[in-house]
């Protein structure tokens, strides 16, 4: 038996570090919730064999897991040089065009012509994750005349950033229909979309995956940041993709940005991730920074769901310890005094739903009479996902009998699912949940529960029964 001890969930990337049962498994010992499959790389034969592996884990361990397909998105490239590589002086004037030929130093293929269209003189470039940054000088038909403003080294495919523009490019690519696709023949639980600039992004995603999983929006365009509250109603839970985000917009005000999506994620009763650049360093150190254990802090104290790691895990030297330290600071942190202090302060409203307001109540009855655990049964998901919303002390203990629904319900703070299929009233449930609760150490005999569920006994959406029940 596996038991967490923290509320906020790992999410690690599967990859060339850990794409085999034995390093999944070790992972998932480690401390990984969510196990992402990242289809920017790798071909779908390999993610197929992760989705197999997770499956085979779930099933040795009795724990659901959840898996999330990323889809890669479009990404905007240069092309390549003759040498592979060209330097650059502040000052110098640089051709980007549609011409596929090898580029030197005076040119080098930009193949979209439609980035071209909406570009204008003055218009800020920026490239290598902002380690290079031009400006056009000038604009013919199907070129751009650029000036090195910094930077002193550009090579093959290199992506770029233009700040401050919304780019008339669909966020789902041929490639990403495919793979998506895929994915969800696979069975993933959670879809995660790239570039999505506006609500009409994911709209078009969630026509199309159409209930087979649940879909995360990643936020990492300032266009995304000025429709955030249109973007959260459309889509089921939202990543915080730091990497991008903090290229295109100032770098000081990502922790603002980061602070304030988490808080509106919460109160929307949605999971997010925040993600990106958290232990990178432990991708070639078997210890992180001061830096970025205070940064995966901080995302706990924000109230985040879920951190991530990316490179640590898919390609880096030390995966395991990367989820151990990453599992230690998430502990450490919400057992800090300020941290259960941040949490009570910010309590969503209820906005005067029944529902809302039943789980409002078994939160602070659950911290009156010190009970072991929330206990819900749900059949979609709404009941948990109410009293996650107000991050209890104790776990929160999910009974349902959709397996769909105990995977995706992994993703969110504190909850922990288990699969249950012989329930069929609301006192086998309070039986059931009495046997959970002993048998995976939350409780023992005298402890207390609180208990919520919809009567009558299994339709989805309506919680309005609460309960104490004491463990026999």
């Amino acid at each position: 038996m596996i038991r967490r001890y923290r509320q906020t969930k790992i999410v690690a990337t599967i990859g060339p570090a850990s794409g085999s049962p034995e390093m999944m498994r070790t992972l998932f010992k480690a401390g990984v919730d969510i196990f992402r499959l990242n289809f920017s790389h790798g071909v779908h034969a390999a993610h197929r064999k992760n989705v197999e592996t997770a499956r085979a884990l779930e099933k040795e361990f009795g724990r659901p897991i959840a898996l999330l397909a990323d889809m890669q998105g479009p990404k905007l490239r240069v092309g390549d040089f003759a040498n592979g590589y060209i330097d650059l002086k502040e000052g110098q004037i640089l051709r980007f065009d549609l011409d596929d030929t090898l580029g030197d130093e005076t040119r080098v293929m930009l193949p979209h012509p439609e980035v071209m269209d909406v570009m204008e003189v003055g218009s800020e470039i920026l490239l290598d994750d902002g380690k290079v940054r031009v400006v056009v000088d000038s604009k013919e038909k199907d070129a751009l005349n650029v000036k090195v403003m910094a930077g002193s080294k550009l090579s093959n495919h290199k992506g770029f950033n233009i700040p401050g523009i919304v780019l008339p490019i669909p966020a789902l690519t041929d490639k990403d229909r495919v793979d998506l696709e895929a994915a969800l023949g696979m069975g993933v639980d959670w879809i995660a979309q790239s570039f999505v600039q506006r609500p009409e992004d994911v709209i078009e995603a969630k026509n199309i995956i159409n209930g087979r999983a649940a879909l995360l929006a990643k936020i990492e365009k300032p266009s995304a940041l000025e429709c955030i509250d249109e973007i959260i109603t459309v889509v089921d839970g939202i990543m915080l993709a730091r990497g991008d985000l903090g290229v295109e917009i100032p770098p000081e005000k990502v922790p603002a940005e980061q602070k304030r999506i988490v808080r509106k994620v919460r109160h929307a009763g949605k999971p997010v991730i925040v993600a990106t650049q958290m232990l990178e360093s432990m991708i070639d150190n078997p210890r992180p920074t001061r830096a970025e254990a205070s940064d995966v802090a901080t995302a706990v104290y924000d109230g985040a769901d879920a951190v991530m790691l990316s490179g640590e895990t898919a390609v880096g030297q030390y995966p395991e310890e990367a989820v151990s330290i990453m599992n230690r600071i998430c502990e450490s942190t919400e057992a800090d005094k300020n941290y259960r202090r941040i949490m009570n302060s910010d309590h969503p409203d209820t906005k005067s739903d029944p529902s809302d307001a039943i789980t409002v109540a078994a939160t602070y009855v659950a911290n009156d009479i010190k009970a072991a655990a929330i206990v819900n049964y749900t059949t979609s998901g709404s009941t948990t996902l109410r009293a996650v919303r107000q991050r209890p002390d104790m776990p929160i203990l999910c009974l349902t009998q959709k397996m769909e629904t105990a995977r995706r319900l992994v993703m969110s703070f504190g909850v922990r699912t288990f699969h249950i299929t012989d329930v069929n009233s609301f006192a086998e449930t309070v039986e059931r949940a009495n046997v959970v609760v002993k048998e995976n150490g939350y409780g023992q005999k005298g402890d207390k529960i609180v208990m919520t569920a919809g009567v009558p006994f299994g339709v989805s959406g309506t919680t309005n029964a609460l309960r104490i029940e004491i463990i026999e």
